[in-house]
């Protein structure tokens, strides 16, 4: 059975200023996630899932969906803040969503196979999707036995502000702890840094620390440890307003607790992506070197 793939598009871009998943940036109008789409089909996958928000719904599905209905299947399952458990509801001042893995719940029922979850709007190179793919497409992949991509840190950061990161710690290849890390940057001597808000104290990152660019490939039972965890997470924190139900954080107890395994699978891939208004431009020459050196062709699908 081929892999699916799972991309969560989390809605509007704060800090981009719109909806910069449907934001053509290639030479001839393709967004991030048509790249990332193509790639995975020349790597083996079988489906693409995509998370979105209701109130863009229409405009996804002219802008986006259209143009692969000759090329992958394609599903839509909904995100949105009142999507909880039985017993639970929205407190007052809540206005986004819950974070990436209350997105991935978004789809049980919808996945019933292996697959791999990607952000809409990072670009993770084709060597990222071949190796997951493969990973994922094994004949004696186990419940449980999960794995990532891990990019170095070095080769996920932008000059234009700070990023979130789930930088990791590992063992014999496996996965032993990841924490979320939400501000990561360049220092005044270009370092990398980051700030850590339990006690806004800053520490530096070695180039090669591997991090989490949300680039995990999962076995179906993950849908029932994330219900789990997802009231636990609700118990403690669903009065505090910006609490986000992070996937690192769910992975990361499950190694803790012996429930699951996740291979860490390298690449010295750079990643890019338009996190800030002022990262399009080089996006935008990155991909347009791609296309002229043959990476990829001159369109990438035929649909609409």
């Amino acid at each position: 059975m081929k892999p699916t793939l799972l991309v969560l598009t989390d809605g509007m871009g704060s800090r981009y200023g719109g909806l910069k998943q449907l934001d053509g940036v290639g030479p001839s109008g393709e967004t991030i996630m048509d790249y990332s789409v193509y790639d995975a089909m020349q790597a083996g996958f079988g489906r693409v899932v995509f998370v979105i928000r209701h109130d863009f719904e229409e405009e996804f599905r002219k802008v986006v969906l259209s143009k692969y209905e000759n090329s992958i299947p394609v599903d839509v399952v909904f995100q949105s803040v009142d999507a909880l458990p039985e017993g639970y509801s929205v407190p007052e001042g809540r206005e986004k969503p819950w974070g990436t893995n209350h997105a991935i719940l978004m789809s049980a029922g919808v996945i019933n196979e292996p697959f791999a979850v990607i952000n809409a709007d990072d670009f993770y190179s084709r060597d990222a999707f071949k190796v997951i793919a493969r990973e994922l497409s094994r004949e004696d992949l186990k419940p449980g036995e999960y794995c990532m991509v891990g990019f170095r840190v070095g080769n996920t950061v932008t000059e234009n502000g700070s990023v979130s990161r789930g930088v990791c710690s590992t063992e014999d290849g496996k996965l032993t702890k990841v924490v979320e890390r939400r501000a990561i940057s360049y220092d005044e001597n270009h370092d990398i840094v980051f700030v850590d808000e339990s006690d806004n104290s800053v520490h530096k990152l070695a180039p090669q620390t591997p991090v989490s660019m949300n680039f995990w490939g999962l076995t179906p039972d993950y849908f029932d440890y994330s219900a789990r965890e997802f009231r636990r997470f609700l118990d403690k924190y669903i009065d505090t307003p910006k609490s986000e139900f992070f996937i690192p954080s769910v992975v990361d107890k499950l190694i803790r607790n012996g429930e699951a395994t996740v291979k860490v699978l390298d690449t010295d891939a750079r990643w890019f992506g338009v996190t800030y208004p002022q990262d399009r431009q080089m996006v935008v020459d990155k991909l347009a070197s791609l296309h002229a050196d043959g990476t990829y062709p001159e369109r990438l699908f035929t649909g609409k």
